[in-house]
Order: C-alpha cells, then sequence, then structure tokens
C-alpha cells in the first residue's frame, strides 16, 4: 500500500460543504492506493472497523449525518466506489466481485482483516457480494433500500405499473453505452434532479445541487454508469451466491415510502428486516437517528466482541 497527498476540493473532507459541526476534527480524506487503484476514502473514529459503501448516485458525503455518532464507537470507513468520487475512473471493473475486491484491498491496505459493513442501494449490491465472496473477512452486514440483490429471475418485467417504471427505468437506461451521457450531459440537474425527487425525495436542495455539480463532471458521469453496465455479470455472479447462502448476521433497512421490508429478500441464514416509518429511499439523510439506532443496536455485538478482545489482550 501507498499514500499520496491528501485529497482537496469539494468532494473531500476539507471542501464538503455543511458538514456537522465537529466533522473535521474527528475524520481526514484520505487517498489510499492497493497498487489495484487508488481510492478515496474518509476516515475517522476509534473502535474497529466499520465500513460504509454509498449508493448511487451519490458519495461518501451520504454517510456524513452518521458517522459522528458512529466514529464513538468504530473506526469509520466511508469510501467512494470505484468509478465515484475522488476514487479513480477506469474504463472497467464495475461488476459487483470487482467491486467488493476492491473494497477488501482497501481494508486489506488499512490493516483490517475483519470488519462490518453497511451498504446503501448499489452499496447494498457490492456489500452483499462483499459478505458473499469474503466471508471470512465480514463480521456482519448492513445492507438498506434496494428488494434484495439482483438477480435474473427476479426481475421485474419490460412492462410494470407507473410508480414502479419511475423508480427503476433508470437501470436499463443507464445500461447502456455512450447513449446516456451523450443525453446528461448538460442536464444533469434534469436528470439527476428526477432521480433524487422520484425515489422518496426529502432531500435539501442544496444537497441535490452539491451531487450534481459533482456528476457534472464527464469522467465522474462516465464512471457513475459503470455499475449499470456490468449489469449482466452481476446478475450471473448472483445467481452463483445465491447458492451459498450469507451466514454472518444482516440487517436490512428499508424505508417506508420506498422498499419496506423487501429489503429483506436476501439469501441469508440470519436477517433482521427493520422498516423506518415515514421515510423514502434516501434513509441516512432523510432519517438519520432513525437509523443510527437500528445500526447501534445491530452492530453492538461486534463493538462489545470488539473490546472484549481488546481488553483481554491487556491482561
Amino acid at each position: 500500500m501507498s499514500t499520496t497527498a491528501a485529497p482537496e476540493g469539494p468532494i473531500s473532507v476539507s471542501g464538503a460543504p455543511n458538514l456537522p459541526a465537529g466533522f473535521t476534527d474527528t475524520f481526514t480524506s484520505r487517498y489510499i492506493d492497493t497498487g489495484q487503484l487508488r481510492q478515496h476514502a474518509v476516515v475517522g473514529g476509534d473502535g474497529p472497523p466499520l465500513l460504509l459503501v454509498h449508493g448511487w448516485p451519490e458519495t461518501w458525503y451520504a454517510w456524513r449525518l452518521l458517522m459522528p455518532a458512529l466514529a464513538e464507537d468504530f473506526e469509520v470507513i466511508a469510501v467512494d466506489q470505484r468509478g465515484i468520487g475522488l476514487t479513480d475512473k477506469p474504463e472497467d471493473g464495475y461488476d459487483s466481485g470487482t467491486l467488493a475486491g476492491d473494497l477488501a484491498d482497501l481494508m486489506d491496505a488499512l490493516g483490517h482483516e475483519r470488519f462490518a459493513v453497511v451498504g446503501h442501494d448499489t452499496g447494498y449490491i457490492i456489500s452483499y457480494a462483499l459478505a458473499a465472496d469474503h466471508p471470512d473477512r465480514v463480521d456482519r452486514v448492513g445492507l438498506a433500500e434496494i428488494p434484495g440483490p439482483p438477480v435474473a429471475n427476479a426481475s421485474p418485467p419490460l412492462f410494470v405499473p407507473a410508480p414502479i417504471n419511475d423508480r427503476l427505468w433508470h437501470i436499463p437506461f443507464n445500461r447502456v453505452d455512450k447513449v446516456p451521457e451523450q443525453l446528461v450531459s448538460g442536464r444533469e440537474d434534469v436528470f439527476f434532479g428526477y432521480e433524487f425527487a422520484v425515489q422518496g425525495g426529502g432531500l435539501p436542495d442544496d444537497v441535490v445541487d452539491y451531487y450534481v455539480r459533482i456528476l457534472s463532471d464527464p469522467d465522474a458521469l462516465r464512471g457513475c454508469f459503470g455499475l449499470y453496465r456490468a449489469w449482466d455479470t452481476t446478475l450471473a455472479q448472483n445467481e452463483e451466491r445465491t447458492t451459498r447462502p450469507l451466514t454472518m448476521p444482516v440487517l436490512a433497512i428499508g424505508g417506508a415510502a420506498s422498499w419496506g421490508d423487501a429489503v429483506g429478500h436476501v439469501a441469508a441464514n440470519d436477517v433482521e428486516t427493520v422498516v423506518i416509518p415515514g421515510t423514502g429511499h434516501w434513509v441516512a439523510e432523510t432519517a438519520p437517528e432513525e437509523m443510527l439506532a437500528a445500526l447501534t443496536t445491530f452492530l453492538a455485538p461486534y463493538r462489545d466482541a470488539a473490546a472484549a478482545l481488546a481488553a483481554s489482550s491487556l491482561r
């Protein structure tokens, strides 16, 4: 592993707007070069490692309201996915297996053999893959706000009721090569503004504008479509993963105005589902206290086991 100069600009901790009070006293932006990919992560806190994986079309910033409280008990690592934010944006490598491998490499580079992980939206897909492909590394996993890992036989038909179509049409659109960039470039506020609104809304205009500005960069725009263009590979990988149910504890978190308890449709032996009332898709930003409460309870055995191990090593 090698590290480089500290990240700067509006996507870094030093430049991101409207962070919670004291945020920069706890958290710093870091570039971590694993030899395969230079990744950007925001790191801070004290305790066992907790990896946070954002969804589309966001960055690490999606977790900002939860991170200070989580950092009281955990070393929090909020990463930008491959192709997103300040992480490198190569032309390929966007299937869920490779994206999960990126994060395993990241945690290796940070010196963490075993860790907990929480993923939202596309971060759900990646975190599920990480837990399934590297079960010896993941102590427990939280999965938020999609109706289970995508698999071919569970995909919706082409023609679905309008409310579902409005929320899912971006998946086939984003999979198309080059045309999305041609249509969205210069109209990022229209495309992404619609997506933030139709998925349950609730985000302040300045937060939506912040994400739109990030995605107005041509490389960032291309990178954000990468996971969708590897969809077929991810579907095939997930079909194989379903033959190996997750054995670690799983917390599925849904917004009542979004996917609700469908988030618990995952091949696993120990799944707890929590539905947060009155909120849509963007649970970490529109219901941070409720999501924090669910995560605190779920992560407590992991935190306590780490504390007990640390105490025993001092005897």
